[in-house]
């Protein structure tokens, strides 16, 4: 039975996405994402020369018909910037996919809602596939639908910061209320059991860099993510049984012959 994850209409096997950064070398990168089993990678624009391909790179590592690139817009800090990088990563890449990023804080990286509304009604204007990175505010993941949006996604926790799914009630009431587009995590998952936890609730994929790439070992690290991701997908699916206060036997008495 097919379970793939379908954005804008596009399909893919895997619903765990992965970043390119952080890793001690390309070839670390190589073999995590062929165990993790991904098909999207992301890719932040500003901080790679895509007009100098003189320059090694990861693409030079990447076979574009194996997996999809996901340019993302972070590292900007208002609606232009964000929408001027958009437009770069679709002339270098020849994409219209972005994972659209527009950072509020510098410390803390939590997004700027507002600019990231502007930017996203600009984009899909321009024929942009957008991707919004956002806080967990069912409010704004709304506002962001309506605008076009071919995905919502939502922190766990901070960026890079491997705490772990903090906010379980808004990622439910998100789940509940956000249903006409995908709705993937993005940030703060730290180990297999985050993902798992987060795929229970319901949720569409995870996106993660840096659980995996600054992991001890970022390969070993990469395939526990494709199982915990798949198992919690799986857990989902089948349906937990309801919590109780008492027990339940397990071996009912009823039918027993004495």
């Amino acid at each position: 039975m097919s379970d793939s994850l379908i954005v804008a209409g596009r399909e893919f096997r895997s619903r765990l996405i992965l970043g390119s950064g952080k890793y001690e070398s390309f070839a670390t990168m190589v073999k995590a994402l062929e165990v993790s089993g991904t098909d999207m990678i992301t890719v932040a624009v500003r901080r790679v020369n895509l007009a100098d391909r003189s320059q090694e790179s990861f693409l030079d590592h990447i076979d574009p018909k194996k997996y999809a690139i996901l340019p993302n817009t972070a590292g900007c800090y208002n609606a232009d910037e964000a929408i001027r990088t958009a437009m770069l990563a679709r002339e270098a890449l020849d994409t219209n996919w972005v994972k659209l990023e527009v950072i509020g804080d510098e410390r803390t990286l939590f997004p700027d809602n507002e600019g990231l509304l502007v930017a996203t009604k600009e984009l899909v204007k321009e024929g942009f596939i957008v991707m919004p990175y956002l806080n967990d505010d069912l409010i704004v993941a709304r506002k962001l639908v309506d605008a076009g949006a071919a995905a919502i996604m939502p922190l766990a926790a901070p960026i890079g910061s491997g705490l772990g799914i903090q906010n379980l009630t808004n990622l439910k009431i998100l789940r509940q209320m956000i249903t006409a587009v995908p709705l993937i995590v993005d940030a703060g998952v730290g180990t297999a059991s985050d993902a798992t936890l987060a795929m229970e609730l319901g949720v569409d994929g995870i996106l993660m860099n840096t659980g995996i790439a600054c992991a001890k070992d970022a390969v070993k690290m990469a395939e526990a993510m494709n199982y915990g991701v798949r198992a919690g997908r799986l857990a989902y699916l089948a349906g937990r049984i309801p919590k109780k206060l008492y027990a339940t036997a397990s071996s009912p008495l009823e039918g027993i012959i004495e």
